[in-house]
């Protein structure tokens, strides 16, 4: 099975008659499947420590990742409780290129949400934005485990979902700035994003939202081969949207992967403050779920929870929950400065930041310097030529009847 898309054959989303960007055009082809490692260690039953400070790392036994507290392990076939997907059980790098453009695409996705920023603030940007800076791992590494014709569903933070599937960075920028070249005309805006030739069936607005139509594509997938992934934060979890489908998808078998982007924040308020019993993973239980909790800022632990949840719909074993932990940049959107969150918990979250993390591991595999520097070096000069494109591009043609989608 080819677990990594290719997407320099897929970033292809933009009006007639225009080019496809640098950054588009020079995207590698990733061939092939990507190894996994083992699972996490077997037969460890979950223990509750005491309460923590969000983002008070608890150290895990099974692995050398650390887990914010509540974060509870079950045993290895996930039928009962979550599992810790670590740096300890990451995939092996048998193919180091495509974990190179792995990287390329994260630190393009990273570029894109800081260049987004810089544009906002200069008023280019209209309506408001929610950034996904420091979450990167999470769409990159379950995109790696999807074929390009599977689906997505993500959420108003869903830049990354978007460019993570294979939406054109040029296309993307100019829906932000509401340009006909967007890759929905100019008229979807930051939050509702769809790119239906990529796989995105929506970014959506509404907390719990992408749980839906990601189970609803699942009903669709089920009949012709193809997997649906859900991305939604932790806060989507108590929602009926979430309980409602997970047994759907359940009584059901669906192909869907269910993707909680646990960033520990539903808006300003604390996660655990909010979640009864502060154990996301371990919710899929009673729906007798698999469930794994997975370290969100390494991209190898997630591409290889990810390759197994993806293998295991694809297979006509049923839906996955993996809860991704993970940390966000910048406040919950532009209006918000975040000064609610510790300043050292800022920092120690930031200490793990993904792209540094994922930098690291192609050093340890024998990636040059000089060549990952020139990964980050094209990404951002490609980047910087696709946003200056969007901004020359013209405002949609008010004469024009709108349609739901790009023509």
């Amino acid at each position: 099975m080819n677990l990594v898309p290719n997407y320099s054959a897929r970033c292809s989303s933009r009006a007639p008659g225009t080019q496809a960007s640098a950054c588009c055009k020079r995207l590698l082809s990733w061939p092939g499947a990507v190894a996994r490692g083992k699972t996490a260690s077997e037969g460890s039953r979950s223990r509750r420590g005491e309460e923590r400070p969000v983002g008070e790392p608890e150290r895990s036994a099974m692995s050398d990742v650390e887990l914010a507290p509540g974060a509870e392990r079950g045993e290895a076939d996930g039928s009962a409780e979550g599992q810790t997907a670590g740096a300890g059980t990451a995939a092996p790098l048998d193919d180091p290129a495509r974990f190179v453009a792995a990287f390329e695409r994260m630190v393009l996705i990273r570029e894109f949400e800081q260049e987004i920023h810089r544009l906002f603030l200069k008023g280019e940007v209209h309506g408001t934005t929610h950034l996904s800076a420091g979450q990167e791992a999470v769409p990159v590494g379950v995109c790696l485990a999807l074929e390009p014709d599977d689906y997505v569903a993500g959420t108003y933070r869903g830049h990354g979902h978007a460019l993570a599937k294979g939406t054109d960075p040029e296309t993307l920028a100019a829906e932000m700035l509401g340009r006909a070249t967007g890759v929905c005309g100019g008229r979807a805006g930051s939050m509702n994003v769809i790119d239906l030739e990529h796989g995105l069936v929506g970014c959506f607005g509404i907390v719990g939202g992408s749980i839906a139509a990601a189970t609803g594509a699942a009903l669709t997938a089920k009949h012709n081969g193809h997997v649906a992934a859900a991305f939604f934060g932790d806060g989507a979890t108590n929602q009926g949207y979430f309980h409602e489908c997970l047994n759907f998808a359940r009584v059901l078998d669906l192909p869907a992967v269910f993707v909680c982007e646990n960033n520990f924040y539903g808006e300003f308020t604390p996660m655990q403050k909010v979640t009864a019993g502060a154990n996301i993973a371990g919710r899929a239980e009673p729906f007798g779920i698999p469930a794994r909790v997975v370290d969100g800022n390494d991209l190898f632990a997630v591409v290889e929870a990810a390759g197994e949840a993806v293998e295991r719909a694809r297979s006509g074993g049923g839906p996955t929950l993996l809860e991704c932990q993970t940390y966000r940049h910048y406040g919950h959107s532009k209006s918000d400065p975040a000064k609610y969150r510790p300043a050292e918990e800022v920092e120690r979250w930031k200490a793990r930041d993904p792209l540094p993390i994922a930098r690291e591991r192609l050093l340890e595999a024998g990636i040059e310097q000089d060549a990952i520097a020139a990964v980050e070096e094209a990404t951002r000069r490609d980047l910087a030529e696709a946003v200056e494109a969007a901004l020359a591009a013209p405002y949609p043609d008010r004469r024009v009847e709108a349609t739901e989608f790009a023509p």
